[in-house]
């Protein structure tokens, strides 16, 4: 029978190791659960608590135990009333009544939780990420610049300010009334005179001086010249900078063949991405551009709700883009991320030319273009993973098989969005550019 001895100094005679696989197993498991919850739900209900149930049996710690079903048992347990040697015992959950009759077994509920907002989306958006940005992390990592802010009473010796702990000093000294140097050489001077003279009163005026020498000296003790209430030292706090500048530009086609199920896909997409970059990159500036046969830059809620259609040029979304970075996205200077989503639908002279915008110009100033094309659920079924579909899509695969930093799918359904998001979205190896 092996035995097996734990010596780990663990509180509570706990073991570490099993405490650790049980949160990383609870966490997983919370993270399953809300990505459940999202990718069934609405994906707006994201920005909001959830509650997450966990399996009670889930929450339990692993543990060893005496096989009850085998082996050789050696103890006795006392108290029985109702078996004699050679009885049968049923197991659990064995009896006559059917499953819905009321039984006598206990039973333990699911662990069940809310999570807040933040904890929801830290869970959700915790694997993904920007691609190629090319500083750090804008939410998690910052620079900081240290900037003047004041004094204090503790600090590191090479930032002590002298001229305020002086100032502290002098200002201490008066109020106690603190002997003066040169009080206490004056008296030394005039008890020197005094015992030169040997007189009787001499002696007596010099015995005073000693005991007003030895007052001033002690007070002078007691009293130090600089204590360390007196002390300040220069206070500095980190100033975070931005260590990157990044900007995000959504492009949706909101033209006529866009029907009402396209344009609700397209703006779910969105919106699962505009949450994904406000929690995560709190310092990203986004771009909304819409477009018919004209597109323009519109707020969000613009963006999000308003109904204008019309026809389709897919061109006139990448034109708007190039002028709202050359006016004020300077790619030096900003890593630029594109977002883009159509049925696909568009004159075939017009993919050509995106093809062409594409590849002489938008693509060396991105860092990260992806382009979500939304299709019905019986093309999906028809094209699937095959170059098949329309001419944008067609023109688009000849921009992905020149630049690794082009990346492009179809959605079908809302079950296709958040996989989807993942994919194009998921925290990968930096991609060389050209």
């Amino acid at each position: 029978m092996p035995i097996f001895i734990d010596r780990r100094l663990n509180p509570k005679d706990k073991s570490l190791g099993n405490r650790q696989r049980f949160l990383h197993r609870v966490r997983a498991e919370l993270k399953r659960s809300v990505q459940e919850q999202i990718r069934s739900g609405k994906i707006a209900d994201a920005d909001g608590e959830h509650a997450v149930s966990i399996p009670a049996k889930g929450t339990s710690e692993p543990s060893f135990r005496a096989a009850g079903d085998s082996g050789r048992r050696q103890h006795v347990l006392p108290g029985n009333k109702q078996f004699s040697p050679g009885d049968k015992v049923p197991k659990p959950g064995q009896g006559s009544g059917a499953g819905s009759s009321p039984g006598l077994q206990d039973s333990e509920d699911d662990f069940r939780f809310v999570l807040s907002r933040e904890e929801v989306l830290d869970l959700f958006f915790e694997d993904l990420e920007l691609p190629d940005m090319v500083k750090l992390n804008l939410k998690e990592i910052l620079t900081a610049k240290p900037r003047r802010a004041g004094f204090a009473s503790s600090g590191s010796p090479t930032n002590i300010n002298v001229s305020r702990t002086m100032r502290n000093s002098h200002g201490r000294r008066i109020a106690l009334q603190r002997p003066k140097r040169a009080e206490v050489e004056a008296i030394l001077a005039e008890l020197a005179k005094i015992e030169a003279e040997g007189t009787d009163m001499a002696r007596a005026r010099a015995a005073a001086l000693r005991a007003e020498l030895d007052r001033l000296e002690r007070r002078r003790r007691v009293i130090a010249f600089v204590d360390p209430v007196d002390i300040r030292f220069n206070r500095f706090e980190a100033q975070p900078l931005p260590n990157a500048n990044a900007v995000m530009f959504c492009l949706m086609d909101v033209s006529g063949s866009m029907g009402e199920r396209e344009k609700d896909l397209a703006k779910r997409f969105f919106v699962l991405l505009h949450l994904f970059l406000k929690r995560r990159y709190d310092r990203t500036d986004i771009v909304f551009i819409r477009h018919t046969h004209v597109a323009q830059e519109v707020d969000e809620d613009t963006f999000f709700l308003s109904t204008q259609s019309g026809g389709t040029v897919v061109s006139t979304a990448l034109e708007e883009m190039q002028r709202v970075i050359a006016q004020r996205y300077p790619s030096k200077d900003w890593n630029i991320y594109v977002a883009q989503a159509s049925d696909g639908d568009n004159f075939a002279s017009d993919s050509e030319r995106c093809l062409r915008l594409l590849d002489s110009e938008i693509m060396r100033l991105c860092q990260y273009f992806a382009y979500v094309e939304i299709i019905d659920e019986r093309e999906s079924e028809i094209f699937g993973s095959t170059d098949n579909g329309t001419s944008l899509w067609r023109a688009y695969l000849t921009v992905k098989e020149r630049w690794p930093n082009f990346d492009m799918t179809r959605i079908a359904r809302a079950a296709d969005i958040y996989p989807v998001f993942r994919q194009l979205f998921t925290r990968q190896p930096a991609r060389p550019r050209n």
